[in-house]
């Protein structure tokens, strides 16, 4: 049986639109700790409040997780195989760069791990979209 190329393509919207919604939502978060990392005043951060953005990160790289098994599931149209591919691995990578972020949070915030994390995320996103445009293209030709 033939991959159904308008069900493939409705799931990789749905999941981009998904991350994208919990990128979101996870996003003042972050630059609360940016802003306080870039002004060296992470020291003063609250515990409280570390503890509470830990466990909406660790959500979001759950719900990240979940999206990228989904992924595997996908039946691709044989024209957009190895993009899909493409577009699995780059998201492996971000969610691994999710939880590194998340992992970077306690016990205290490793602002080495934090950033490492962060340009691991960017560069997985970069690809991610490149990617989604390509099988776009292809799945419109």
């Amino acid at each position: 049986m033939r991959p159904n190329t308008g069900f493939y393509a409705g799931e990789i919207n749905e999941i981009v639109q998904n991350t994208e919604k919990m990128g979101e939502r996870l996003h003042p978060s972050y630059e609360e700790i940016r802003k306080a990392l870039d002004e060296k005043k992470i020291n003063e951060f609250d515990e409280e409040r570390l503890s509470e953005i830990h466990d909406l990160f660790e959500e979001g790289t759950h719900f990240y997780q979940l999206n990228l098994e989904k992924i595997g599931m996908m039946k691709p149209p044989a024209k957009v195989m190895g993009n899909h591919k493409s577009f699995q691995k780059a998201y492996v990578q971000y969610v691994a760069g999710c939880q590194e972020m998340t992992d970077s949070l306690l016990p205290e915030v490793n602002e080495e791990a934090f950033n490492a994390a962060e340009k691991k995320q960017d560069e997985a996103t970069d690809i991610i979209y490149k990617t989604i445009q390509k099988i776009t293209n292809l799945l419109l030709k």
